[in-house]
Formats: C-alpha cells, sequence, structure tokens
C-alpha cells in the first residue's frame, strides 16, 4: 500500500512519518519538490502531477495554513491553502478510490458555553483560518471520498513550535509571566495524533463504514493558565529561572489579538473511542514526555 504524505516537516506530519511506517510505503515529499515529487498545497498542478506519479492508496494532508492571526491579512492565503487544496485533494482521492486523512481544528466552533462539543453540533467559527478549516472539511465531505477527518485541538510536539515549548523558554528568560485562564482545553501531542491516525486507518480499511468525521484530543481539560504552571512546575529540577508563584492569570480580553479565540476548545472524543476501541490517555501523560525529552536535548 502506497501512502502520500504531506507537510511531513510539520509537528504532525513529523510524527505521521514514523507512524504510518508499518501501513504502507510512504512517500512525503518537501514543499521545494526534491526528487520531482511536490507537496506544496499551492501549486495544485504539481500535487496533481505527484498524485499521477505515486498512485497512492491513501493521502495523508498533515500540512495547513495556520497562523491564526495572520489570516485575517492573508485570507486568500488561508482559503488557498485550507480550503481548495483539500477540495482537490479530496477529488483525486474519489478519482483513484483510494483513501484522504485530514485535519480539522475546534476553531470551527464559536468557543461558547462549557460542553465539549460533538461532531455534529453547530458550527460557527469566530476568524478567518477557522473558517477556511471548516471549508476544507464540507469540501472533502461533499466529494464523495473516502475520507477519515480529526479535529483536533492545543497540538504540541518535541519537533517544531508550540505553547510548551514557549513556556520552557519564557521560564528561562522572564522572572514573571502573565497566561490566559478562560480559554478551555486539552493539550495534545502529535505523537498521539500520528498513532491514532495510523490504528484508525489501519481499521477504517477494512472497514471503509469507519469513514468519517471524528474528534481527537488528549482526555481532561486545562486552561493555558493552568497548563503553563504543569509545564513550569514539572521543569523547575532542569533550573529554570522562572517560579510558578509568578505566573499570573489573565483574561482573554485583557491579551489583544487579531483573531478572536474561542474560550471553549473542549471536544467529544466519544465517538472515536467507541468506533476505534480506543483509550486516550490524559493530557499530562504526554506533556510529561515531551518535557523529559526536551529537556534532556537542553543538557
Amino acid at each position: 500500500m502506497k501512502i502520500l504524505l504531506l507537510g511531513k516537516n510539520g509537528q504532525v506530519g513529523w510524527e505521521l512519518q514514523r507512524a504510518l511506517a508499518p501501513i504502507g510505503r510512504v512517500v512525503a515529499p518537501d514543499r521545494e519538490g526534491e526528487d520531482g515529487l511536490c507537496g506544496d498545497l499551492t501549486d495544485l498542478e504539481g500535487l496533481r502531477l505527484t498524485i499521477e506519479s505515486v498512485q497512492p492508496d491513501i493521502i495523508v494532508n498533515a500540512a495547513a495554513y495556520t497562523a491564526v492571526d495572520k489570516a485575517e491579512n492573508e485570507a486568500a492565503k488561508a482559503l488557498q491553502i485550507n480550503h481548495e487544496a483539500p477540495k482537490f485533494l479530496a477529488e483525486e482521492t474519489q478519482r483513484l478510490n483510494g483513501w484522504l486523512v485530514h485535519y480539522s481544528t475546534d476553531y470551527v466552533f464559536d468557543g461558547s458555553g462549557e460542553k465539549p462539543w460533538r461532531e455534529y453540533d453547530p458550527t460557527a467559527p469566530l476568524n478567518m483560518y477557522g473558517k477556511s478549516k471548516l471549508l476544507g472539511e464540507r469540501a472533502i465531505e461533499s466529494s464523495g471520498c473516502k475520507h477519515l477527518i480529526f479535529r483536533t485541538s492545543w497540538v504540541y510536539g518535541a519537533h517544531g513550535n508550540n505553547f510548551a515549548k514557549t513556556m520552557l523558554r519564557l521560564a528561562d528568560e522572564r522572572d514573571h509571566l502573565q497566561v490566559i485562564d478562560d480559554q478551555i482545553g486539552a493539550p495534545t501531542g502529535a505523537d498521539l495524533l500520528a498513532d491514532v491516525t495510523a490504528h484508525a486507518l489501519h481499521r477504517a480499511v477494512a472497514m471503509p463504514e469507519l469513514a468519517g468525521l471524528y474528534h481527537l484530543t488528549s482526555a481532561g481539560e486545562t486552561s493555558w493558565y493552568d497548563y503553563a504552571r504543569f509545564i513550569v512546575s514539572s521543569a523547575l529540577s532542569h533550573g529554570i529561572k522562572l517560579q510558578v508563584e509568578n505566573i499570573s492569570p489573565i483574561s482573554t480580553s485583557e491579551y489583544q489579538t487579531s483573531a478572536q479565540r474561542p474560550r471553549n476548545s473542549r471536544l467529544d472524543t466519544g465517538k472515536l473511542v467507541s468506533n476505534f476501541g480506543l483509550h486516550l490517555p490524559m493530557w499530562q501523560e504526554g506533556i510529561t514526555r515531551l518535557l523529559k525529552e526536551v529537556s534532556g536535548n537542553r543538557k
């Protein structure tokens, strides 16, 4: 089985190279088009030629436009990468009678309330990033191709930039931090996303009725503020400068950004757990592993 992986250098794509290897032969082109293969979502003709050359059974799209604030002023680029490219990939997947795996976000919801969002709850994105990701989802669903779409949130990994690694860096540089305490979600490891993707794909290829949209995050929930406190308290033994008591909570309204963020990023993962027989670990477990890995590299 051939797997075409796009976005191999991102947090999730990096882990997917490992996780997908037991399923089939993974072809993962760079955006620069090395070896005559194109991995650039802005180059649909290059992608078409790559798909014709590889003839994949599965396309896994781990690439996306994720600059949430910049998307407000770069709407055309966000739509090109998050909507038009997934639409094209879905059409190609349908033509090949293959499978498409795609990743989306809790930002398709408006963040109201306190209940975890379910797959069929009404969508109402607050910003251009969320709107572009929702359009991508809908394009895939309307294409008729066999697909797995995983909505997730607060992604981190040892490879790439993320909140956890930023907190570690700032904890080395500053004596005091202010962190938002009224946005709630579940930090989710790129390694968990990759491993669940591989497991789900293996099951879904044999049971196509499992195709569809799923929510995928770690178990549990936290605020950015408590998340930061957990990171700093866990890393104190590695000689960081910041003390936990010097992290102060602030509200979303006190931290202005170009794009509005949802306050409720909770996602209900019950459908995923039930359909694929999974156990999703608590978010603290993954962060603890990340901190050990990153701290080991800092020595």
